[in-house]
């Protein structure tokens, strides 16, 4: 039952995705706000989907931490799940992808629509110019910048790899960074098909205020992020092992 609900669920989640790319494709010639609607609209169809058909569930930690206005969200990220799961989450995210996206027929077309933060990962020292420029830009129009730190997804429970673009940001942006931990790895594990039914947890934690020593902000981010993010693999896996 495992195997076909996630089978089930792959196909209508890869069907609805080409319907809404393919059929929404004139929101590309549109506002970037109507475009941005469109993007939360799938990925609240998805979370939807997920919960129906492979018994996958969302629980939202912490909202009531987030800042009012733009502020720096430095995210873990365990989960092709985190790329549309978390946007609903924002009222207007700008996220931190790689630039080589951009040329996929449709997704990356609307990458470029939304207005994502594209950076050229080879050409390191002139990209975190310009992703630093782009952030700012955003950041300016009142929009939450979302970065996640390691570059790319990571196994649950995983030693940590943090690359030093999200310190860059922080220091640039003078913004409140509010860290978000999660266990979506656990339900719906990279490079596998299969969903586990359970509850995906995303937790929003204490916002930390802009100026502090990068050594000391660094610090901070990584244990707090860390120690969140172990807590509920934890409960997750306590959760897998109650519904096998």
């Amino acid at each position: 039952m495992l195997l076909l609900r996630s089978y089930l669920f792959a196909l209508a989640f890869y069907v609805t995705t080409a319907l809404f790319l393919v059929l929404g494709s004139w929101l590309l010639l549109g506002p970037r706000r109507w475009a941005m609607a469109g993007l939360k609209l799938h990925a609240i169809v998805s979370v939807w989907l997920l919960r129906v058909i492979a018994g996958t569930r969302l629980e939202v930690r912490g909202r009531e931490k987030l800042p009012k206005g733009a502020y720096l969200v430095v995210s873990k990220h365990q989960s092709a799940w985190d790329t549309f799961g978390l946007v609903p989450l924002f009222r207007d995210p700008a996220i931190v992808l790689k630039d080589e996206l951009k040329w996929i027929p449709f997704y990356g077309w609307f990458c470029v629509k939304f207005e994502h933060i594209l950076v050229k990962r080879d050409k390191a020292a002139k990209a975190l110019k310009q992703m630093i420029a782009d952030a700012q830009s955003r950041a300016a129009q009142g929009r939450e910048i979302v970065i996640f730190p390691e570059g790319t997804r990571q196994a649950p429970g995983a030693p940590p790899d943090y690359k030093p673009g999200y310190v860059a940001l922080y220091e640039a942006l003078e913004l409140p960074c509010v860290p978000l931990a999660l266990n979506s790895g656990l339900f719906w594990p990279r490079r596998q098909l299969v969903r586990h039914p359970g509850t995906i947890v995303v937790e929003f934690l204490d916002p930390i205020p802009p100026g502090l020593p990068r050594k000391e902000f660094r610090a901070i981010l990584e244990v707090r992020l860390e120690a969140a993010s172990q807590r509920l693999v934890e409960e997750g896996q306590m959760s897998l092992g109650e519904n096998k």
